[in-house]
C-alpha cells in the first residue's frame, strides 16, 4: 500500500514548505491580541457606549486582520491596520443606530381607552338630545359661538340679530342645556 502524502494546499508551490508567508502570521497577530486587546477596546468605548458594542468590533477587526493578514506585509503595520480597521466599524455601527432611530415608528399619541371613548359618546349622544330640544335660535346660537368658535359681534353679523339677542338666547340656551344634561344624568 503507497504511503499518503499530505494533501496540496492550493497556490502552494512545490518546494515552498521552507518559505515562510509574506505578510502578517497568525502567531504574530495572537502576540497582537494578548498584548494591545485592552487598549483597542479601549478605543471603541471613547466611540461607542456600550461593552457589547466594543467587544464586537474589536473582535470584528481581529477576524478582518485575519482574514486579510497576507496584504499587511509590514508586521509593524498590523496594529495600525487593527487601530483603523476598531475606527471604521465603529462608526458603522454609529450610522447604523442612527438610521435604526431613524426608521423607528413614531410612538401613537395616548388614546382614550374604550371604556373613556363609550362614555365620550354617550355624553355626545345626551348633548345632541339636549341640543335638539333647544329653540331653534338658542340652539344656532350655541352652535355658532361654542362650535364654531365665533365672538357674539360675529354671530350676530352671521344671524342678522342685535348683539344683546345673541346674548340672551346663549344665556337661555345654556340654561336650558343644563336642566337637559342634568335630567338626563
Amino acid at each position: 500500500m503507497p504511503a499518503a502524502r499530505p494533501a496540496r494546499i492550493p497556490g502552494q508551490r512545490d518546494g515552498a514548505d521552507d518559505v515562510v508567508a509574506a505578510g502578517t502570521t497568525v502567531d504574530h497577530l495572537t502576540e497582537t491580541y494578548r498584548a494591545h486587546y485592552r487598549s483597542l477596546l479601549g478605543l471603541a468605548a471613547l466611540l461607542l457606549d456600550d461593552t457589547a458594542s466594543c467587544e464586537d468590533v474589536v473582535q470584528e477587526a481581529f477576524i478582518r486582520v485575519h482574514s486579510a493578514r497576507k496584504r499587511v506585509r509590514d508586521p509593524e503595520k498590523t496594529l495600525a491596520y487593527l487601530r483603523q480597521t476598531v475606527v471604521n466599524l465603529s462608526r458603522s455601527a454609529l450610522r447604523r443606530r442612527i438610521l435604526g432611530l431613524k426608521l423607528l415608528s413614531k410612538p401613537m399619541p395616548d388614546m382614550a381607552s374604550a371604556e373613556e371613548g363609550a362614555y365620550d359618546q354617550l355624553e355626545r349622544d345626551s348633548l345632541i338630545k339636549a341640543m335638539k330640544g333647544l329653540q331653534r335660535r338658542q340652539r344656532e346660537v350655541l352652535v355658532l359661538r361654542y362650535f364654531a368658535d365665533m365672538t357674539e359681534a360675529q354671530v350676530a353679523e352671521t344671524l342678522g340679530i342685535s348683539l344683546g339677542s345673541v346674548k340672551a338666547y346663549g344665556s337661555r340656551g345654556i340654561a336650558a342645556l343644563r336642566l337637559a344634561m342634568e335630567a338626563s344624568a
